[in-house]
């Protein structure tokens, strides 16, 4: 009997965790399920998720309106294989071994639903390209 591979682990970071890191954490959540293990966090967690961002995402099926924004901590960057930061600048700890990428993505904050739309729409299309360099295939 083989052992199963370890599932991969994401952590999705922006300043406030109310919007992009959010939307892309929910699409990776959504799109690979179990298969790969997703955090999303802040360097100044917002008190909530942002409204255009909730409603951007209802749209797409998806329901955030029970998260809350979480403060980044350097045990869930050390517990993370790839690390995708989203204008956070340099206030993500930075540890050997792991892979960053920067995604640089229009702000949400403070933008109608309208705005937000393509926001969403570009970060579902990056988190289908990370799964494809994860070797893991998308689900419904």
């Amino acid at each position: 009997m083989s052992a199963a591979a370890p599932r991969p682990s994401v952590l999705f970071v922006c300043v406030h965790n109310a919007g992009r890191s959010q939307m892309a954490a929910a699409f990776l959540a959504r799109l690979a399920g179990d298969r790969v293990e997703v955090r999303s966090a802040g360097s100044a967690p917002a008190e909530t998720v942002n409204p255009a961002v909730v409603e951007a995402m209802h749209e797409a099926g998806i329901d955030l309106s029970a998260e809350t924004p979480k403060i980044l901590t350097p045990e869930a960057v050390q517990a993370s294989d790839v690390v995708i930061t989203m204008g956070c600048g340099d206030t993500c700890p930075v540890f050997p071994g792991k892979r960053y990428l920067d995604w640089r993505l229009d702000d949400p904050a403070g933008q109608g639903v309208d705005a937000v739309r393509p926001i969403r729409d570009a970060i579902e299309q990056r988190v289908r390209g990370l799964l494809a360099e994860l070797g893991v295939r998308p689900g419904a």
